[in-house]
């Protein structure tokens, strides 16, 4: 069974690489240089939504360290809107601009083309299994964390 588990971990990094080489490779295609991989899937995930710095990483669409690096190298580039919340002076709400929502649109259809070449290897079943595989290690793992302090 460790076997497995750590081949599992090993699998999940790499394919998390993988797919942010995909997105390069989209970026380049479009001959996009003026925002990364990562920033661009932090884009994706704000979607229509508008939020602080705060809540985008409380939500789990960025995990990185460096999240406010990333959000001011968005807004300087155009793809983000940052405004002062208007509860309170010292927080910003960020969302995306005209420039975001068109780039957005763009790595959408690379997911649809994604979507529609996967179809063609991949059974939706086979997808959802792995999703479902996923979600329960995601869980176990959140539950590993919560309870640490049981274990020391």
């Amino acid at each position: 069974m460790k076997d497995i588990y750590i081949e599992s971990i090993l699998l999940i990094e790499r394919l998390h690489r993988r797919f942010l080489d995909v997105v390069k490779a989209e970026l380049d295609r479009l001959k996009i240089d003026d925002i990364n991989n990562i920033q661009t899937l932090i884009l994706y995930n704000i979607g229509d939504d508008q939020m602080t710095i705060g809540e985008l990483t409380l939500r789990g669409h960025y995990l990185g360290s460096n999240v406010s690096y990333n959000v001011k190298h968005l807004v300087e580039n155009g793809y983000l809107a940052q405004e002062r919340a208007p509860h309170d002076k010292r927080s910003t709400r960020i969302k995306l601009s005209e420039k975001g929502l068109e780039l957005c649109k763009k790595i959408d259809d690379l997911y649809q083309r994604n979507v529609d070449a996967l179809g063609k290897q991949m059974q939706p079943t086979e997808l959802s299994a792995l999703n479902k595989t996923l979600g329960a290690l995601e869980k176990f793992w959140s539950d590993w964390i919560n309870n640490s302090f049981k274990f020391k």
